[in-house]
C-alpha cells in the first residue's frame, strides 16, 4: 500500500499564531489530540490537554478527567482557566472507536460506553466553555467527528452514530452562537494513524483504507494542520461547518 510519512516537522508552522491565546485540547495525551496540543503550543498558545491519563506533550499543562462525567468536565475546564487564563481554544478529540461488532451483538453496554465518550462527552465539553466565550466575545471550537459520521461503516453503529452527532451538533451550536464571535467546525477524517486503531480489527481498518482513493491512511499532523487552521483567527467566515479529510474518501 502505497505510504508517504507525514510528521510535524513536516510542516511549515507559525510560531507567533496563537501567541495570547489559551487552549484546552481533550484526548491530548495521544494521536490527534496530543499532535493538534504541540502544534498549538509551539505556535504560542497556552495549552491544557483533558485526558483520563496524565500524559502530555512537554509544556502542556496535564488534566485528568473523563470527558463522560459533565461533573469532572466542568472542573477541569474551570482548573484550565484558575492556571492558564480564559479560555480562547477548544478542541475536542478524546474518542473511543468501541468494539468491532454486527449491530445485533452491540449490548447496552456497549452502545452507552461509546455514546457517553463521543457524543456526550463532545457536548459537555462545548457546553463548558461557550459562557466564557461568548462572554468575552470570542472562541474557537474545534470538534473531531469521523468520515463514518458521514457515511456510516459496517460494525460500527455506536461509532458511526456518535460521530454523526459530533457533526449536527456542531451544525447547532455554529448557529446558535454565529453571532457571537464565536465559531464552532469540526473534522471529518478518514481512518488516521493513531493509537485508536487498535481498537479495531484488520478487517475493519482495511476496509476503510480500501475506501480511501490516495490508498493510504492519514497522520495526526495532518489533522492537526488542519485543526489549528480552524482554531485561528485566519478562520472567520466559517461556522457549523463540518471539513474532510480523508484523502478523498468525502468530497462534501
Amino acid at each position: 500500500m502505497p505510504r508517504r510519512e507525514v510528521t510535524l516537522a513536516a510542516v511549515a508552522r507559525n510560531e507567533h499564531r496563537f501567541a495570547g491565546r489559551v487552549a484546552l485540547v481533550t484526548g491530548g495525551s495521544s494521536g490527534i489530540g496530543a499532535a493538534t496540543a504541540k502544534r498549538l503550543l509551539d505556535e504560542g498558545a497556552r495549552v491544557a490537554s483533558l485526558d483520563l491519563g496524565t500524559d502530555a506533550p512537554d509544556g502542556v499543562l496535564a488534566l485528568t478527567a473523563d470527558v463522560s462525567s459533565s461533573a469532572q468536565v466542568d472542573a477541569a475546564v474551570a482548573r484550565a482557566t484558575d492556571e492558564l487564563g480564559p479560555l480562547d481554544i477548544l478542541v475536542c478529540a478524546a474518542g473511543i472507536t468501541g468494539a468491532s461488532l454486527a449491530t445485533v451483538d452491540v449490548t447496552d453496554e456497549e452502545w452507552r460506553r461509546v455514546m457517553a465518550i463521543d457524543a456526550d462527552g463532545v457536548f459537555f465539553c462545548n457546553r463548558a466553555v461557550l459562557p466564557g466565550m461568548v462572554e468575552r466575545g470570542y472562541g474557537r471550537i474545534v470538534n473531531v467527528a469521523s468520515i463514518a459520521g458521514k457515511e456510516g461503516n459496517p460494525m460500527a453503529t455506536a461509532y458511526s452514530s456518535a460521530k454523526a452527532a459530533v457533526i449536527a451538533m456542531t451544525k447547532a451550536i455554529g448557529k446558535d452562537v454565529a453571532r457571537t464571535g464565536v465559531l464552532v467546525n469540526c473534522i471529518a477524517p478518514a481512518v488516521i494513524e493513531t493509537p485508536m486503531l487498535g481498537g479495531m480489527t484488520q478487517e475493519h481498518v482495511t476496509y476503510m483504507v480500501e475506501r480511501i482513493p490516495m490508498g493510504r491512511m492519514g497522520s495526526a499532523a495532518e489533522v492537526a494542520t488542519l485543526a489549528c487552521w480552524l482554531a485561528s483567527d485566519e478562520c472567520s467566515f466559517s461556522t457549523g461547518a463540518t471539513y474532510d479529510i480523508s484523502g478523498g474518501r468525502a468530497v462534501y
